[in-house]
């Protein structure tokens, strides 16, 4: 398979590997915040109950921005610090399994914040005060602002582009350098035949023409043919050969390039004068003897 056509499949997968993977993260994402909500209500219920109030409502919970929930009641209640951090603690699960959160307590009347304190997965970075002192009853606010644990969509995305750009990389360079090779290629006369000493080479027709007898070639023995006539009595080397004539193929077999010399040699020995001449450890030599 040609290197463009694998560079277009392995495109496309990344395409659809990477339309899978957000649509998954979308998912869990939307999952996550449903299940958020009902967490919240959890917490607001076992504030309540804690607080000596089984009949009263939590009211709706209402997702501000920057990850913020807020928790409103129906009828004031009261609280202890250090039972409020367990219940909510043991609500959203262990360190381990949620993101950094800030919880604040707020009077209803002002905004004012009545109490707060922060818990990160780094348990050093806990921040907790006031423990121990029971507030008074009174119309209360609570909000739960959750950090940034986990990607976002937009730096998924991100990422996701990044590793797909590192990953063509590699096809890339190789795409970049067979073109390079191929504008280095010696061209293939399309005009007049080219005389390799007594013999008529004609491009076109891949043919040789010498006292009105004619030899066909191949496509390859063609290719190969042409990049001698372009340089004879020059030596070309075999890797050149080998990456000109066969990297489309996609794979080079070494014997490929001997085998085909040698039914190239044979061909010419129409003209005594024309070898195809083996140059040891470099590679091969259009020599035409005049």
């Amino acid at each position: 398979m040609k290197t463009k056509h694998l560079l277009s499949l392995f495109a496309l997968l990344l395409v659809v590997i990477l339309c899978l993977q957000v649509n998954d993260i979308r998912q869990e994402q939307h999952f996550n915040l449903a299940r958020r909500e009902i967490l919240m209500r959890k917490i607001g219920h076992e504030i309540l109950l804690h607080s000596g109030d089984s009949t009263s409502r939590v009211l709706p919970v209402t997702k501000l921005e920057n990850e913020t929930y807020r928790l409103q009641f129906e009828k004031p209640f009261t609280f202890e610090p250090d039972t409020l951090v367990h219940i909510i603690r043991q609500t959203l699960g262990s360190q381990n399994e949620t993101p950094d959160y800030i919880v604040n307590v707020l009077d209803c009347s002002n905004n004012a914040v009545v109490y707060g304190y922060a818990i990160a997965q780094q348990k050093k970075n806990d921040v907790l005060a006031c423990s121990g002192r029971q507030q008074i009853s009174a119309c209360y606010l609570l909000t739960v602002k959750f950090g940034n644990a986990t990607f976002s969509m937009k730096q998924y995305a991100a990422t996701a582009s990044l590793l797909a750009v590192l990953a063509l990389c590699p096809l890339l360079v190789v795409q970049y350098r067979r073109k390079k090779i191929l504008q280095t290629k010696s061209p293939i006369s399309k005009n007049q035949p080219i005389a390799i000493g007594s013999i008529l080479y004609d491009t076109d027709k891949k043919q040789l023409v010498v006292a009105n007898e004619i030899v066909k070639l191949t496509a390859k023995e063609n290719r190969l043919l042409a990049i001698f006539a372009q340089n004879p009595n020059q030596i070309i080397d075999r890797a050149r050969l080998q990456k000109e004539i066969w990297e489309d193929d996609g794979v080079i077999v070494g014997r490929s390039l001997d085998v085909f010399i040698s039914k190239l040699r044979k061909k010419l020995e129409l003209d005594a004068t024309v070898q195809l001449v083996n140059i040891h450890g470099k590679g091969y030599k259009l020599q035409i003897e005049t």
